[in-house]
């Protein structure tokens, strides 16, 4: 594999205080089968679409038990350099970088926005096997309630090219790198419950948005919003049974015949 640009979205996991309920309703949402659970790593346990690692579930250590949520990983050269920017520009470092054997190095932050996202330099690991297949990533969004200080920090940290969407109706841009669009970020309103922190959204691609919805309230996972068709797929919001959101996305099905990021003006 290609070393992949800094600042690519490069992996997934969550902490749950019950993995094998996690298992459960994630194996039958989205298809996951599981890998082994080495103590050795925490009893960290990769999901697999179709055999190929897309995603990984883990309880918390002992005194950090908390709410669940999904984390998104950025791709980094340098973990502890890219550290220092991340406090040079406002954010916070909750982890230092932290080696994981061979697999490669960690750092858990939070941008001045709110929203809590991962680094990760590669070693032996280097992030998804699939990406956009039923199971697998597909997209994610930095849902923010201050816009303003998530737009200069992201770019500042990761060289994004940032555009504004062209649509009253949403305060929404694309974070962009080289000719790929690799983020959105939503600026949040008062549509969402002001409890509801600061978060980073992750798709999952399926083959029927509709099924996967069904699947997902049935298993006692929350529907938010959808299912909805839009220019890049059919999705729905939901949250699962501990907690910890994410979306579904079927992108065979987009409302106009396209896909792909819209093309809209320079930001």
């Amino acid at each position: 594999m290609a070393a992949q640009l800094e600042g690519t979205p490069c992996w997934a996991d969550a902490m749950f205080n019950d993995v094998e309920g996690a298992k459960s309703f994630y194996g039958d949402v989205l298809g996951w089968t599981f890998g082994g659970s080495p103590p050795e790593f925490g009893n960290y346990t990769r999901a697999y679409a179709d055999g190929r690692a897309v995603a990984a579930v883990v309880p918390p250590m002992p005194g950090q038990e908390g709410p669940s949520q999904w984390c998104l990983y950025l791709a980094v050269r340098d973990a502890a350099a890219t550290a220092v920017r991340i406090r040079d520009n406002g954010g916070e470092v909750l982890m230092e970088p932290m080696r994981v054997g061979d697999f490669g190095t960690m750092c858990l932050a939070r941008e001045p926005g709110g929203t809590v996202f991962g680094l990760w330099q590669a070693g032996t690991h280097e992030g998804f096997g699939a990406t956009g297949v039923p199971g697998a990533y597909c997209w994610a969004e930095i849902c923010t309630w201050e816009p303003e200080r998530t737009d200069a920090f992201f770019p500042a940290v990761f060289s994004y090219r940032s555009r504004q969407l062209e649509d009253e109706a949403v305060d929404f841009r694309l974070y962009e790198l080289g000719r790929e669009t690799v983020l959105g970020r939503m600026g949040m309103t008062e549509d969402f419950p002001p409890e509801v922190p600061s978060y980073m959204n992750v798709y999952f691609a399926v083959e029927s948005c509709d099924e996967a919805a069904a699947r997902a309230t049935e298993r006692g996972g929350t529907l938010h919003f959808g299912p909805i068709t839009t220019p890049f797929g059919r999705f729905a919001a939901l949250s699962d049974p501990q907690g910890a959101s994410f979306s579904v996305i079927d992108v065979t099905t987009p409302g106009d015949g396209t896909s792909g990021a819209p093309d809209v003006p320079d930001g």
